[in-house]
């Protein structure tokens, strides 16, 4: 006779029994499971997991497992339902991830996920009625590419002879330089970050690959715009105020204290050696951008995406710019940057004899 067991599920969602189901993953290897995704991409799973459960609790279907029906009716409340943040129904793509983190939630079960066909055929219906509507949501949001015209601009916007503007500068152009993402800029210690003739020679952890990557970046030609140098002039005005070590990009308020405590309710928060986020390295550039007057959507990938396009544009081989960046071989992402670089410069209307 089988025997039912109760199995787990991600991020505290509810637990059911399951008629010859495994037993349920140890806190261990749950432990290792989660080393291995990305941050970003486990806590967006889990927010769409949680959601899927609460509209299960609300309709009377089972979550865990699932059926493929369930999916189906899930997906079209997405396509139809305001979110309480924008007042609109969900994206297709915030949808499409909401599918996979179904999946996922199954696969951690140990329990076989449920087919998703007809939810993907209800998606593409919705991508198509969107298109069809001249809905900006049929549209992928892309970041503005923070290319070398751009990043000028920003930087003249700083006031480099205070701590503050040389953290920004440094943040700017060694994230441009080094085309990371500001999750592995934040996480940089000044001790990754040495000093040799020929330059930089920086150790970044890239989160998507999860592997070092030992990244050269050499001397600019232009001295306000040396990612080298920048760094240098934080490090200098870093050590001036008493630090030589710790994290390359730390807080710093309006008079120019660094790592300044933070407390919410008598309670300190924040890194205590006062690293900076990777919220606040984003608006960083979202500020400078913004007091540049540039138009356009801007993030914190607007300088990962700009080394892409600049690189290409100087004609860098493809694999170099990849490996330069993190970027796996043959990453669909960069790809799809360096298409967008190359729609007017390598034209195939070009040449056709118009």
């Amino acid at each position: 006779m089988s025997q039912s067991s109760e199995v787990a599920v991600p991020d505290n969602g509810p637990s059911v029994v399951v008629s010859n189901a495994s037993p349920p993953l140890s806190a261990a290897a749950r432990e290792a499971l989660d080393a291995g995704t990305a941050d970003s991409t486990r806590r967006a799973y889990s927010n769409d997991w949680a959601e899927f459960t609460a509209w299960c609790t609300r309709t009377g279907h089972h979550p865990l497992p699932t059926s493929p029906e369930t999916v189906v009716e899930y997906v079209t409340t997405l396509t139809t339902t305001p979110r309480p943040k924008t007042g609109r129904p969900y994206s297709p793509r915030s949808i499409d991830r909401a599918i996979a983190a179904i999946r996922t939630a199954h696969s951690a079960a140990n329990i076989t996920p449920p087919s998703t066909k007809g939810a993907r055929v209800v998606l593409r219906g919705y991508r198509d009625r969107l298109a069809r509507a001249k809905n900006p949501a049929a549209k992928p949001r892309k970041a503005q590419p923070a290319v070398p015209s751009a990043l000028r601009a920003m930087l003249d916007t700083l006031d480099r002879e205070t701590l503050i503007g040389r953290r920004d500068a440094a943040l700017l152009l060694l994230g441009y330089a080094s085309a990371a993402r500001v999750s592995e800029l934040v996480a940089l210690d000044l001790a990754d970050v040495p000093e040799t003739e020929h330059g930089i020679e920086a150790s970044v952890y890239r989160r998507k690959i999860k592997a070092f990557t030992d990244t050269a970046i050499p001397y600019g030609s232009n001295l306000a715009t040396c990612p080298v140098r920048a760094v240098r002039a934080l490090r200098e005005a870093m050590a001036e105020a008493g630090r030589e070590d710790g994290p390359l990009f730390v807080r710093i308020d309006r008079h120019g204290r660094m790592a300044p405590p933070m407390v919410r309710r008598g309670v300190p928060i924040g890194d205590p050696a006062g690293r900076l986020t990777a919220q606040a390295a984003a608006q960083v550039v979202e500020r400078a951008a913004e007091a540049a007057g540039l138009e356009g959507q801007w993030s914190g990938h607007s300088l990962r995406r700009g080394f892409a396009t600049a690189a290409r544009k100087a004609g860098h081989d493809l694999v170099r710019i990849g490996r330069h960046g993190g970027w796996a071989d043959g990453s669909r992402a960069l790809l799809g940057y360096l298409e967008d670089s190359d729609r007017w410069e390598e034209n195939p209307v070009a040449g056709t004899g118009l």
